[in-house]
């Protein structure tokens, strides 16, 4: 018998005792021993007693799970750092195998929390940290192991992938789709941390610390979100051939690693386009696997759960075969971080403009003189006094063209830079 004790009892918690009821034949096969939940720590009973489990099971007070000695694994489903880091850290410390799907604290504490569970000899598994029901940090450290992985690129928030994709689909405006993604409940009645890219930026700190054996924290990452697209510039994205995707962008670049987060323009031929609505992708290139790409429902009760439940048993089959064969923290390099000024990389430019002779001339003079070479040009007249300007350039580096656009927006000529957006997964097409 493998004991439980698990930490909350909200969504994801009760996809868990779902899953382990439902499917408890099979998994004590899998796993070699009977899976039991023993104890839930839970601040609203009735939560726990509206999915079968008995007074006897639930507890208010973390020390009835801590001093336990008959619970093998604590699952921790109460997210945030505190008191989620704590409880952890007192769980391996009294040798209790630890499963979680808190992307925050792995992406913020996982030095600290890898570093006591090698301590204590003792496993700490969060597949459920990154996408949901997607497998990705297993294949990541295990399957893709041999490899040396040259880019990781997402579509890790289900959020503002269902916003960008009806914007698309739809032609309707960000505010109107984000209050319909509310409704719905996609999106949450203060959605910041999705549509300002804070959730995939920890994502992609915890991929980028798995992928290039070096910690990445979410300090590291750099961040924009999806909240200054517009309709204008998903149209314009279409005209052109491309997509709009809020992507997570990890990449080793002479022995450097930059993570980063930020809306992209993408072509129609990425594999990544057509990842729509609420589905999460993660595309992953090796150098001897090549380009391979995980997709699925990133979010949502089951889904998550179903990689919680994964996790406990593979613990719970180490338990009962003595082994603990996954290989642990990975971060045995220290590599640095490449600042976002130093990308290198294609952007498209909208700007409103003086429509008058001389004008693309001097815009072009100021780009020019800041080694910032346009590749494509699209006018389009508004009235007779301004005109909208559509750019996209060659490959160029960040701190030029934002050089370049700090001497444009001080010129009388131009009215408005509007928006700027990096092309990405265009080199794979020699685009």
């Amino acid at each position: 018998m493998i004991n439980i004790g698990l930490l909350g009892c909200g969504t994801v918690g009760s996809g868990v005792v779902k899953i382990l009821e439902k499917n408890k034949t099979d998994i004590a096969k899998k796993t070699g021993s009977e899976i039991r939940i023993r104890q839930v720590l839970e601040k609203d009973p009735d939560k726990c007693y509206k999915i079968g489990l008995q007074s006897d099971q639930v507890t208010s007070h973390f020390e009835n799970i801590i001093n336990d000695d008959a619970i093998d694994i604590v699952v921790e489903l109460i997210g945030g750092i505190e008191p989620a880091c704590s409880f952890i850290i007192e769980a391996m410390k009294k040798g209790k195998h630890v499963v979680t799907a808190n992307k925050d604290l792995i992406a913020v504490k996982g030095q600290e929390l890898f570093a006591t569970a090698e301590e204590n000899n003792v496993d700490f598994y969060f597949e459920a940290s990154v996408a949901g029901g997607i497998p990705i940090i297993y294949p990541l450290k295990q399957s893709l192991a041999a490899n040396q992985i040259q880019e990781v690129i997402g579509i890790l928030n289900g959020t503002t992938n269902y916003i960008l994709s009806k914007m698309t689909r739809e032609g309707r405006d960000y505010e109107e789709v984000l209050r319909e993604a509310q409704e719905l409940g996609y999106a949450e009645s203060d959605p910041g941390a999705d549509v300002e890219g804070l959730d995939a930026a920890r994502k992609i700190a915890i991929l980028s610390s798995i992928a290039f054996n070096s910690r990445v924290t979410l300090d590291d990452v750099y961040v924009e979100g999806i909240t200054a697209i517009t309709l204008r510039d998903i149209q314009y994205a279409k005209e052109l051939g491309y997509v709009v995707k809020l992507l997570a962008i990890a990449k080793e670049v002479e022995g450097k690693i930059q993570a980063r987060v930020h809306p992209a323009f993408i072509p129609l031929s990425h594999p990544l386009a057509f990842v729509n609505d609420v589905y999460n992708a993660v595309f992953v290139n090796g150098d001897a696997v090549g380009e391979i790409m995980h997709y699925g429902r990133g979010a949502g009760e089951m889904p998550t759960a179903s990689a919680v439940a994964g996790d406990i048993i593979e613990i719970g089959r180490n338990m009962h075969y003595h082994s603990n064969a996954r290989i642990g923290c990975t971060c045995f390099k220290e590599k640095g971080i490449l600042n976002i000024s130093e990308l290198n990389a294609k952007y498209y430019i909208r700007m409103t403009v003086k429509d008058r002779p001389g004008v693309l001339a001097g815009i072009a003079g100021v780009f020019g003189n800041n080694n910032v070479s346009i590749a494509q040009v699209l006018q389009k007249t508004n009235n007779q006094e301004m005109a909208e300007l559509i750019m996209i350039t060659h490959t160029v580096r960040e701190k030029d063209l934002q050089d370049a656009l700090t001497v444009l927006k001080g010129m009388s000529i131009v009215f408005a830079v509007n928006n700027v957006i990096r092309l990405e997964g265009i080199d794979r097409d020699n685009g």
